[in-house]
């Protein structure tokens, strides 16, 4: 007869030695709340800033996508779960110790007001359209006005979001800046994992949500002024991005000895080529130096530095999902004979 003794619950079938119990659609849920709370960060913070008329797409072109990734997001996030059909249940109750239930909170709020937002400007939209010869999207518009119309309650409801604009813009940003740091905020709450056991992976998570806004409406605008703004702020953006992963990889080192294991994961262990050459070099250093010589006045095609910077923020949470899922401060399991 043998006897086993427990110490860390790796003899739970199911879990170990495979721990990766998320599978593909967390990494594009946490990608897609970053690049949707990014987005809105910029649309809100330029229109209290007043640059509604100088920054068109900004303000209201580019947040056409947040509502529509977000849908999106909330189908993978639904496809995760083990029951599926009781997905709603997480909006009906409030648990203040559930970090998963302040996310679906969260992210139910930024997918309302990301909705209204563009609808609030839908005339300015619908003329952008036209000026630009965007007859399908201006057609898609049109539409969606004249349904509004039709709907009594949507054009109260729209009316009276666009004659409070401004306070909404502030309860949007506020929201979306929640929304950015809680993809990151959502690892850190495991505490059993070294690798997302640090308050830093909130600001870097929200760092690099703002960094895929960036490009994406530096892809979006085909104002000159805009996407020069855009390329800067994005420049610094990838400065403070590599400066917070330097930090990440430092308190690691200089942690326990089971922290300085997880931080070997990225330094010779099965991590090491993926984080270094596809997401530091291919999607951070990269691209960044292709927008300095953007800034420099060389001709670089914005497609070219924006698709690096969304590959390496999608590659980058992947990263982080399941190397963190590998890391432990447990033990492996002890067996007595």
């Amino acid at each position: 007869m043998k006897e086993y003794l427990i110490v860390s619950g790796r003899d739970i079938n199911i879990l170990y030695p495979h721990v990766n119990v998320w599978g593909f659609g967390i990494p594009l849920y946490l990608f897609i709340g970053g690049l949707a709370a990014g987005i809105l960060i910029f649309a809100t913070l330029f229109y209290l800033m007043g640059k509604d008329k100088e920054f068109p797409v900004t303000v209201k072109i580019a947040t056409i996508v947040p509502p529509l990734i977000i849908a999106l997001g909330l189908l993978f996030l639904i496809g995760d779960l083990r029951h599926k059909p009781f997905f709603w249940q997480l909006l009906t109750h409030f648990r203040l110790q559930s970090p998963m239930n302040w996310g679906a909170w969260t992210l139910t709020i930024v997918f309302i007001l990301s909705l209204l937002w563009p609808l609030s400007f839908i005339d300015d939209m619908i003329e952008y359209f036209q000026q630009h010869n965007r007859k399908k999207w201006a057609n898609a518009f049109i539409w969606i006005k004249n349904l509004i119309e039709k709907v009594r309650i949507f054009k109260v409801i729209v009316d009276w979001f666009t004659k409070n604009r401004k306070a909404f813009a502030i309860i949007t940003l506020i929201f979306s800046i929640i929304l950015g740091i809680y993809t990151g905020i959502l690892l850190s709450t495991m505490n059993a994992r070294p690798l997302w056991n640090t308050p830093i992976l909130g600001l870097l998570f929200l760092t690099s949500g703002i960094s895929t806004a960036t490009v994406t409406i530096m892809w979006i605008t085909d104002n000159e002024i805009e996407r020069r703004l855009f390329t800067k702020i994005d420049f610094y953006t990838i400065i403070l991005e590599m400066y917070l992963i330097f930090q990440l990889f430092f308190n690691l080192a200089q942690g326990p000895e089971i922290q300085v294991k997880t931080a070997q994961l990225f330094f010779g262990g099965e991590f090491t080529a993926i984080f270094w050459a596809l997401f530091v070099m291919l999607g951070l250093v990269v691209p960044w130096i292709l927008e300095i010589l953007e800034l420099k006045g060389f001709h670089v095609p914005v497609a070219v530095p924006a698709f690096l910077i969304l590959y390496g923020g999608l590659v980058f949470r992947y990263i982080m999902v399941y190397a963190g899922e590998i890391s432990s401060f447990l033990p492996s399991p002890t067996i007595l004979h």
